[in-house]
């Protein structure tokens, strides 16, 4: 986090039993222990939270992709069935309008004596 070397701590200790006391530094340095433990916390919660937001943008971002190519998709396929569609129709139409030949031996009645 900051880039404090050895003897930068050793001169803040110094300081620190000068300015605050061997009785109270003991306490003082367990309350900022617990201080600076809490801050870690905090800070990997913020980087845990932040992580999961650039998550949930990057899989809103692939449902999205997704669903654009599910819908080119599905117009493709809608495109091809009214094309086929409208072929049936038209197959169906013209089977309609030829009159089928009638076979001759059905149309006499066949006389018996």
């Amino acid at each position: 986090m900051f880039d404090i070397g050895f003897t930068e701590l050793l001169v803040i200790g110094v300081v620190a039993l000068i300015v605050i006391g061997p009785e109270r530094l003991p306490r003082v340095a367990r309350t900022v222990g617990h201080l600076m433990g809490r801050l870690q916390r905090y800070v990997s919660d913020v980087k845990a939270d932040i992580n999961r937001e650039i998550e949930l943008e990057e899989l809103k971002k692939m449902r999205q992709s997704v669903e654009q190519t599910a819908s080119g998709i599905e117009s493709s396929l809608q495109a091809e069935l009214g094309k086929t569609e409208s072929e049936l129709k038209q197959t169906a139409q013209s089977l309609t309008e030829e009159p089928a030949p009638k076979p001759e031996s059905a149309a006499q009645p066949e006389k018996t004596a």
